[in-house]
C-alpha cells in the first residue's frame, strides 16, 4: 500500500531515480531549553549536503510554519529499525563534526525533564516550497551520547501502547455532573 504522506513527486522520485532531482534528507531537533542569543526558543535544522538549504516548512510545523528557514549541511545517518516484533521501533541517529552550538543546546536539554523532538522531513531539490511528506515523521530522542565530533541517539515513535486512553481525562471540574 502506497504511503499516503508522501507528494506525488517523491514518490515519482524514489521510484525512477532522475539523475536531474535528488532527495533532500532533513532534522529539525527541538526542546524548550533550545534557545538563541535572544532567549527565543529555538531548533537545531540540518540537512544531509554539502551545501545550507533556505526551505519552506510545512503549515502545521510546531516552530516557524509556513516560513522560509536554513537547514544547515552537516552529515548525519538514520538507521532504520530492522524488520521485528519490537513493541516500539527505533531509529539510530549518528551526526557527524557537530558544532559548539549544538552541544550546548543538547547540554541545556540534558538538565530538564522534556523530551528531544526530531522531525525528518525529506525536501525535493528541484521543490522548496514545502517538504514532501506531510505529516512528517517526529519521534522522541533517548539515550543521547556526544562527544568532541559526533552525536549519537536513538529515536523512537511516540509509544501509543503507553498512552492514556481516553487521551482526554474527564474530570469533575470540568464536568459537574462526575460528582453526583
Amino acid at each position: 500500500m502506497p504511503d499516503v504522506t508522501l507528494s506525488d513527486a517523491l514518490r515519482e522520485a524514489y521510484a525512477s531515480a532522475p539523475t536531474d532531482v535528488v532527495i533532500l534528507h532533513t532534522l529539525e531537533l527541538r526542546h524548550p531549553d533550545f534557545k538563541n542569543e535572544s532567549g527565543v526558543t529555538t531548533s537545531i535544522r540540518v540537512v544531509r549536503d554539502q551545501q545550507d538549504l533556505f526551505a519552506r516548512l510545512e503549515a502545521s510545523a510546531p516552530l516557524d510554519p509556513s516560513q522560509t528557514v536554513r537547514f544547515v549541511a552537516m552529515g548525519f545517518d538514520l538507521d532504520l529499525p530492522p524488520v521485528d516484533i519490537a513493541p516500539v521501533p527505533e531509529v539510530v541517529l549518528t551526526l557527524d563534526n557537530v558544532s559548539r552550538e549544538i552541544v550546548k543546546h543538547l547540554d541545556a536539554a540534558s538538565e530538564s525533564e522534556a523530551s528531544i523532538e526530531v522531525t525528518y522531513r525529506p525536501y525535493l531539490s528541484s521543490d522548496m516550497t514545502g517538504p514532501q511528506m506531510d505529516p512528517p515523521i517526529t519521534l522522541v530522542l533517548t539515550e543521547v551520547e556526544a562527544d568532541v565530533m559526533r552525536v549519537t541517539a536513538r529515536a523512537r515513535m511516540v509509544d501509543i501502547g503507553n498512552k492514556a486512553f481516553p487521551g482526554r481525562l474527564y474530570t469533575s471540574t470540568e464536568f459537574p455532573g462526575l460528582a453526583r
